[in-house]
């Protein structure tokens, strides 16, 4: 399946139905007076999370959504039946914005959630209701209310406990893979990864899920590269997860440029509870591994650990590591905490 995260949408919601002008004519009934039924009211145009749906790829070859409108009303008093709605499936985590692509309609984060995009039209009164006491025959009724028409974006960010950051290359797709069940593209050039991978991890009888996004480069947050495009889905998650190459000639630099990027997207991101892991270390002389990290120490303030996908040296700790930051982060949210961070 292929993976899509935004999508233009055009919506309408079904017109309500006319009212009716009609009169009971009957024999041997001398007076039978207005008997002209209401319209049926339009359908309305919702959406929904799911389950089961990661990517918005159906409304790359649908982006037409328009409601029923509501039958007439007739005779003998009878109501116009009601238009038929649409429902919008959309995957969890799903943002609903305006078309100007930044105002927030609405934020699905859990399954069941449903807002109404667009909201039919009411139908309109048949004659009867226009009946008085001075007014016996009436002969008007009122043209149903007309559908809301509007264009939205639906934009995906997708639901993780952790979020991969790194540079190309960095061993990413290759620590997915290697503790979970994913199956990402894993190769020795830049920009393997093109889309979001999720993989379900486990340590100590304790699941939780990872997001891989393709990998930053100095200047992503003015458009270079792709992986800017993709940090919106790791604006949800509760610890980020840095991996740096330690075979990179400037390990330091390497660490600085993802967390500059990081601040100047926005969104918190700079904020997040953030694990810094030097990877690939079974391929770094061992004299160097230690200098290498305690620079790192240095330039992130904070514990480093070591870890190699490849081999699977030091990646249980860095799960459990991971898995401390999202208990400690569950407990902040149930506390009504601010989820201040400090390095475990």
């Amino acid at each position: 399946m292929k993976f899509l995260d935004l999508a233009k949408v055009h919506i309408r919601s079904g017109a309500g139905g006319g009212g009716a002008v009609s009169f009971r004519r009957e024999k041997y009934i001398e007076y039978g007076g207005p008997d002209g039924g209401d319209g049926g009211r339009g359908g309305d145009v919702v959406a929904e999370a799911v389950e089961g749906l990661n990517t918005l790829i159906d409304f790359r070859y649908q982006q037409h959504f328009f409601a029923k409108t509501g039958q007439g009303g007739m005779g003998k008093q009878r109501t116009g039946r009601d238009g038929a709605g649409i429902v919008l499936r959309v995957p969890v985590g799903t943002e609903i914005l305006e078309e100007d692509g930044e105002t927030v309609i609405a934020d699905l984060s859990e399954v069941g959630q449903r807002v109404v995009l667009a909201q039919g039209g009411n139908g309109g009164f048949g004659n009867l209701r226009f009946k008085s006491s001075t007014n016996q025959a009436p002969r008007r009724a009122n043209p149903g209310q007309p559908g809301v028409e509007r264009t939205i974006w639906l934009r995906l960010k997708l639901i993780a406990d952790v979020g991969l950051l790194g540079l190309p290359n960095a061993g990413k797709s290759t620590f997915l893979a290697a503790t979970s069940n994913a199956r990402p593209k894993v190769a020795d050039y830049p920009f393997t990864t093109l889309v979001p991978n999720l993989g379900v991890v486990a340590v100590d009888g304790v699941e939780f899920v990872v997001a891989d996004i393709p990998g930053l480069i100095e200047g992503a947050h003015e458009g270079r590269g792709i992986g800017d495009r993709f940090l919106g889905h790791v604006e949800r998650c509760s610890v980020l997860l840095h991996l740096v190459d330690g075979t990179a000639g400037d390990v330091v630099a390497d660490y600085r440029t993802i967390v500059r990027e990081l601040d100047l997207y926005g969104a918190g991101l700079a904020q997040k509870p953030r694990l810094t892991v030097l990877n690939k270390v079974d391929a770094v002389p061992q004299g160097d591994l230690e200098s290498r990290r305690e620079a790192l120490v240095a330039a992130s303030g904070g514990p480093v650990l070591c870890m190699s996908g490849a081999t699977g040296q030091g990646v249980t700790d860095v799960l459990r590591a991971l898995r401390r930051h999202i208990a400690a982060d569950a407990a902040a949210e149930d506390e009504g905490d601010d989820g201040a961070w400090s390095p475990l």
